[in-house]
């Protein structure tokens, strides 16, 4: 059975060591036997991939709370908006006895700086979305958020979150992993004691990447930043912050990730050959048909980049939002 890397464990690579990135997970997709059947749900993309990169804090609601393994199965139950957590068989209501412990749990982890957490899709106390509610005398709807998920994204409103089976998609896997990245390197601002002129150099750096999900969001920082003066710098951050977090949490469409890569030629246009100008443009539009997968108009992007050495664009976290390996942006 696979275990949980322990705290402050460091990843090494090539170019040096990096910490990991504590990430809170539902303790069944580590591989470890607390489901209600005895079972496990082990996902060897987060323990194998990702754990290159994360360090995973577990939590398992049911368990944690006082349940044991095996245990009769639970279910969602009346309002969608409100549901009860109770038993199928016997109809004991745990609702409030998991929300009390909740409680509890949220400030303990807290205190752990995650930069996000990745629930179990489907479950009555860690589904994140479409957890079927069972309504009086009807059919059960796919509308419930499972009672501790429902919980931690109220305490934790910006922290990015995910469940398994929605991380099988590609676009949603690398939304979650870049704002990850994003939120941890947000988390270091912070920890250097900054100013203003600190929260100016990461919006610059975040500039790109931002557009890429909203231009809007984008309007909105840039105001922020350019009229920080007339708040104090914690009032400033934490509303950076925000709308920083809700932007980001916008897919990133073909449609504007290629609203991007135009802007970013715009800044070759005096340098670059007719016939290469045209190649990029190529490359762009095959990309924004479907034929091409995003990594190769950036790579011939970055390429430019180093070629012609524009200061601007090389400090553009959108080259680079998350390790490559991870190869986020090699699906078309």
């Amino acid at each position: 059975m696979p275990l949980c890397p322990g705290k402050g464990e460091r990843d090494v690579e090539e170019s040096g060591t990096v910490e990991k990135i504590k990430i809170g997970i539902s303790t069944c997709l580590l591989g470890r036997n607390v489901r209600y059947d005895g079972g496990h749900q082990w996902d060897r993309y987060l323990t194998e991939t990702l754990g290159r990169y994360f360090t995973y804090i577990p939590v398992c609601p049911e368990v944690e709370y006082g349940l044991p393994v095996p245990r009769e199965a639970m279910r969602l139950v009346g309002d969608p908006a409100a549901p009860r957590l109770v038993t199928i068989r016997t109809g004991i209501d745990h609702t409030a006895g998991m929300q009390s412990w909740a409680a509890e749990k949220l400030q303990e982890l807290e205190q752990e700086s995650l930069c996000g957490f990745i629930f179990k899709s489907k479950s009555p106390s860690s589904g994140m979305t479409a957890v079927k509610v069972y309504v009086p005398g009807g059919m059960p709807v796919k509308r419930g958020i499972g009672v501790f998920a429902a919980a931690f994204m109220a305490r934790f409103p910006l922290l990015p979150v995910e469940e398994d089976g929605r991380l099988q998609d590609p676009a949603l896997r690398e939304n979650f992993i870049e704002r990850v990245f994003v939120y941890r390197r947000w988390q270091l601002l912070l920890a250097g004691r900054p100013k203003f002129r600190d929260l100016e150099r990461f919006h610059r750096e975040h500039k790109l990447l931002v557009m890429s999900h909203s231009v809007r969001h984008l309007t909105i920082l840039g105001r922020l930043v350019a009229n920080h003066e007339q708040l104090p710098f914690d009032q400033a951050a934490a509303a950076y912050l925000q709308v920083l977090m809700e932007g980001l949490k916008l897919v990133a469409t073909p449609k504007k990730q290629t609203n991007v890569l135009m802007h970013m030629l715009g800044y070759f246009k005096n340098v670059l050959t007719p016939e290469d100008k045209e190649e990029m443009l190529e490359l762009i539009e095959r990309y924004r048909l479907g034929r091409l997968p995003l990594i190769v108009p950036v790579t011939m992007l970055t390429h430019y980049v180093r070629k012609f050495s524009s200061p601007y664009l090389q400090e553009q976290l959108y080259l680079n939002p998350h390790p490559a390996e991870l190869m986020l942006r090699n699906h078309s």
